[in-house]
């Protein structure tokens, strides 16, 4: 019997492209679609499989999902594969005698996400990573909200050119705040906070949530959530100057003999016995937060930032019934006079005034000065907050406030030289705690939510309010971030490695700043500036090639 080939020792195959992009969610996307426009050449990887017909499809399309939400939450929560956990130092006391005595002792394994390194107290508990082609976009919410231009903003970027990288990000994304103006429970749920937050200063009142979503036209009961598929456009049906290869890992950047440019990537092909060298003008990893850096990590590219600056939202959430008095305003209210009419007729043993097919509400508060924390009230599929089945969906609205971590440098995530993950990729550890002022202001955060909650409803039995574990949004920043300064930044404006003259970051993890409110938008927007950028900046096939041959050369 054969032995398995090490990693190691795998064959090699080359392939040349203008640029790699390591990645295939949103951001990975954004740079892929803007550069094969400008007329390059780009290959994307990605470690997952692909899950859809289309490549990275969002996956809340399919009508069950669509006629209940509360199925789409399994789907959730089997994508998403934690990133540190805790070993457990308790012992598994009724088993077998005969069976293995030391169950709960393998203290290395990466079956798990097992990491004996990690100290339960400073983790990002609910951290993960979702290997799939469209990464986390395959299940995202869609929210995308403008960060507030003072508390949440990088000013390093102009106002202007913010403006106009939003426009192009939300074009991109197909972001609307009125797919669900006719929903009765969106108009209800949207006046009753207006009247208890009638404080609130002119643009930043309780509004409609932007989304990336669009009815569909031919069923306008259905929505058409943005995925990555979205994202790419023509490219997602087949384009001459793009190709994707799925469960294909890149675990190394290699540097030419100077030190100043990534010459190739090694990249794993999981389903075959065969690693193949990338060789490309121009670099981007847009793998997440967390993925990103430890791949730099495993390359022995490690800027003075890599993984610290980290920031994650703190989240209090809660679930309410609806006022009874709420509710029955559907009954008496002229706007709703039509859909209820209809409703009665098909049910008439129905006590609720809202038809069945009402769409869900999807109402925001948004970040203002004096109040840094950004507020969702939705009723949609989490893989947390599941509403039991014998509980009227149309009574039930989810509360999300989402509050500001300061960037701090200890706060941040390291990785292992030693023990690996899943992907045989370096370990992951977190090292996260809130600082007084942050707490202070996630307390006073909660003190709202409760206020809301209050003018809506009662609290549905078991999800009264409470902070959720670290790290559950899944919107960790900060890891790469954007800079002008080399020793506290990752990357320059440009979102380019200082000291690297063709690799570029993307994600979330380039976000340089404290916010509260969803971070897509805003990483698609500084993508789109780094692509622009890239795209401006052509290198010669000849110079890339010859100079990753030199490399290669004196490698084997």
């Amino acid at each position: 019997m054969s032995a398995a080939p090490s990693w190691g020792t795998l064959p090699m195959i080359t392939r040349y492209t203008d640029t790699l992009v390591v990645g295939s969610g949103p951001v990975g996307a954004t740079f892929a679609r803007t550069l094969v426009e400008s007329g390059r050449e780009v290959l994307m990887v990605d470690a997952g499989a692909q899950l859809s017909p289309r490549p990275g499809e969002h996956l809340k399309n399919a009508y069950i999902y669509q006629h209940n939400t509360n199925l789409f939450a399994s789907i959730i929560r089997g994508h998403l594969h934690l990133l540190s956990v805790p070993t457990s130092a308790r012992a598994e006391l009724a088993v077998d005698p005969a069976a293995m005595a030391e169950l709960g002792s393998n203290r290395s394994s990466a079956r798990n996400a097992e990491n004996p390194d990690q100290d339960p107290y400073r983790n990002l508990s609910a951290a993960a990573a979702c290997y799939a082609v469209g990464g986390m976009g395959t299940h995202w919410t869609g929210a995308t909200p403008r960060h507030h231009p003072v508390l949440e903003r990088y000013d390093g970027i102009s106002d202007q050119e913010w403006d106009g990288l939003y426009g192009e990000a939300e074009r991109l994304l197909r972001v609307s705040a009125r797919e669900f103006d006719f929903s009765i429970r969106q108009h209800l749920v949207t006046e009753a906070l207006r009247r208890e937050f009638s404080e609130l200063p002119d643009g930043y009142q309780v509004q409609s949530l932007p989304l990336a979503a669009r009815r569909r036209r031919d069923n306008p009961r259905m929505v058409h959530w943005t995925g990555v598929d979205t994202v790419l456009g023509d490219l997602a049906d087949g384009h001459p100057l793009f190709s994707l290869l799925p469960q294909h890992l890149c675990t190394r950047l290699v540097l030419d003999r100077d030190g100043t440019r990534i010459a190739y990537a090694e990249v794993r092909d999981l389903n075959r016995s065969e690693t193949v060298r990338v060789v490309a003008d121009n670099y981007v990893v847009a793998a997440g937060a967390v993925l990103t850096p430890q791949l730099l990590h495993a390359s022995g590219i490690r800027p003075a930032a890599l993984g610290r600056y980290l920031t994650e939202h703190p989240m209090a959430f809660c679930q309410v019934i609806l006022l009874k008095d709420l509710v029955e305003q559907a009954r008496t209210d002229q706007r709703f006079g039509g859909q209820v009419a209809r409703h009665t007729t098909l049910f008439p043993d129905d006590d609720l005034p809202i038809p069945v097919d009402d769409p869900e509400p999807n109402v925001w508060i948004p970040v203002s000065e004096g109040r840094p924390w950004h507020a969702q009230i939705t009723r949609d599929a989490f893989h947390y907050g599941d509403v039991p089945p014998h509980v009227d969906g149309r009574l039930i609205v989810d509360l999300r406030w989402f509050g500001i971590v300061e960037p701090r440098p200890d706060n941040r995530v390291t990785f292992s030289d030693t023990r690996t993950d899943v992907m045989g990729m370096p370990q992951p550890t977190f090292e996260y705690a809130l600082s007084p002022q942050d707490a202070e202001r996630q307390h006073a955060m909660m003190a709202e939510m409760m206020r809301a909650a209050t003018a809506l409803g009662g609290f549905l039995p078991g999800s009264e309010p409470r902070f959720t574990a670290p790290g559950l949004p899944l919107h960790i920043a900060g890891t790469i971030r954007m800079g002008d300064d080399p020793q506290s930044s990752v990357v320059d404006t440009d979102s380019r490695v200082w000291g690297l003259e063709n690799l570029y970051l993307g994600g979330n993890g380039v976000i340089p700043t404290g916010t509260a409110c969803n971070p897509t938008l805003t990483s698609v927007a500084m993508a789109l500036k780094a692509a622009h950028h890239l795209a401006g900046s052509r290198e010669a096939r000849e110079r890339r090639r010859t100079g990753a041959d030199e490399v290669l050369a004196v490698r084997s």
